[in-house]
């Protein structure tokens, strides 16, 4: 479908955390949650809107210690705007991917490549990607899985990752649409683990171990990179927790860059594999995910140790995939997996999810969080996750800000109304994620549009506060 972009608007919703996140360095406690809205035309002159949203997470996209909170917000906002008015620029009609990769060529593989704000800069091209892939899916009337399986976009995946050759989207695709997926709790360096060391005024757990008491999450995500003594404490209390409750979940590292060569994780693993229950622990170790600085990622000096980390668990590549060949360029390194994230671009996961099946040798590709909330944000990911076939993906958002109260009431009151299966009523009124069992139900989410049914993307577009792009 041939469509180009007549209007596009922006609008905010401030968040809360109800407890603080720490990642790296950085510690999170609340955060804008930016909305996009466009409105497209077809060449038979039919229009509809589609809408994206992200939380602006400082020092994810550009670890610039120079800048604040503030500044790197700041920043995430301008390259959402830049991309919008690249894309109401241009006024021939094109597919959404070939909108898509003109964004990206113009606004991020313009730039040297190592250029250290190519993710911040990417951030604002996958926002209006993911905008208007709900656009056309509405303006076709088809869910996102049957958009892809129609080829609704025009995806040319070699197009964007040359190599590819003639490999189709579409048979990226599970035979049929997956309905449900497994929850990767995520478990943050300031998360208590136990009970006793929590406190919480709402009634959903705040230390790991009423995470796993209530929703029985199968996956744990571990943040660390804090040091090796605290590290090495932290996965051994962990190992200790789990072996109190009876629970053997999977496990997986991610070092949010913290490392500063694979020498390091090799002191961190082989220290807890010493001890008999951080040994078992380390055996559900799936993947440990990004232990180097971007800026390392690549350095040949700083990976010397890389078949000792393989030794315990493949490596993913995340905040490293800056460019369409990142993932590549980690393969031949000895990295086997590739993070997907809607905010780095849902094409561009589509052609690492590609590369990793053509390159084969256990390449794969996994789903990570970045803090995703309801409504447009999480579903639209899940939406992603699941029309993939992954098996789990992280979650934080939901226990790191409290389900839906930072929507207006009718728009989270629409939503449980529309997703019965993905959220419910708490016993005070308020609507969460619903979790069950460790996984999230998700058929909902196959309805018109991308991922997100009609009467709450019209609350949602009726009730926020939408301000025109200039």
């Amino acid at each position: 479908m041939q469509i180009r972009t007549v209007t596009a608007a922006f609008a905010e919703i401030a968040c809360t955390a109800r407890t603080p996140f720490r990642f790296g360095t950085t510690t999170v406690e609340g955060a804008p949650l930016l909305h996009l809205r466009v409105r497209v035309e077809s060449v038979d002159g039919r229009s509809a809107v589609g809408a994206a949203a992200d939380l602006l997470v400082p020092k994810w996209f550009h670890k610039d210690p120079a800048r604040t909170a503030l500044q790197d917000q700041a920043a995430l906002r301008g390259s959402a705007e830049d991309a919008a008015r690249r894309c109401l620029a241009e006024t021939r009609p094109r597919s959404v991917f070939d909108c898509s990769l003109g964004m990206h060529r113009d606004l991020v593989l313009a730039h040297a490549p190592a250029a250290t704000n190519l993710l911040e800069r990417a951030f604002g091209p996958s926002l209006v990607e993911r905008a208007l892939i709900d656009a056309t899916c509405r303006l076709a009337k088809k869910s996102f899985w049957s958009a892809l399986q129609s080829d609704l976009f025009g995806i040319r995946l070699d197009t964007l990752l040359p190599g590819l050759g003639e490999i189709d989207a579409r048979d990226l695709l599970p035979a049929r649409p997956q309905n449900s997926i497994l929850l990767r709790h995520t478990v943050g360096m300031l998360d208590p683990l136990r009970q006793v060391d929590a406190g919480t005024d709402d009634d959903e757990p705040c230390s790991v171990e009423g995470y796993l008491r209530r929703h029985r999450p199968r996956w744990l995500k571990v943040k660390v990179g804090q040091g090796l003594e605290a590290d090495c404490e932290r996965l051994l209390a962990l190992a200790s927790l789990c072996r109190t409750l009876d629970v053997d979940p999977g496990i997986t590292l991610d070092g949010n860059e913290q490392f500063a060569s694979m020498e390091d994780v090799v002191r961190l693993l082989e220290t807890v594999a010493r001890d008999r229950l951080g040994a078992q622990l380390l055996g559900r170790l799936a993947h440990i995910e990004q232990p180097l600085s971007r800026a390392l990622t690549f350095d040949a000096a700083a990976n010397r140790a890389i078949d000792r980390v393989r030794a315990f668990a493949p490596l993913v590549l995340d905040e490293a995939d800056v460019l369409p060949t990142s993932f590549a360029d980690a393969l031949q390194l000895g990295y086997r997996g590739c993070s997907i994230k809607n905010c780095k671009g849902v094409f561009r996961g589509l052609a690492n999810q590609a590369l990793a099946r053509a390159h084969g040798d256990s390449a794969f590709v996994c789903g990570e969080d970045l803090t995703n909330l309801p409504l447009l944000s999480l579903q639209q990911d899940l939406a992603t996750m699941t029309t993939l076939g992954l098996a789990h993906v992280e979650r934080n958002g939901h226990h790191y800000f409290r389900g839906l109260d930072h929507l207006p009431r009718e728009v989270a009151t629409a939503a449980l109304a529309a997703h019965p299966d993905l959220y419910a009523s708490r016993p005070d009124g308020s609507i969460a994620l619903r979790i069950d069992d460790g996984q999230l139900q998700c058929a909902s989410l196959l309805g018109i549009g991308y991922g997100c049914d009609q009467e709450p993307f019209g609350e949602l577009m009726r009730t926020l506060p939408w301000q025109p792009l200039d």
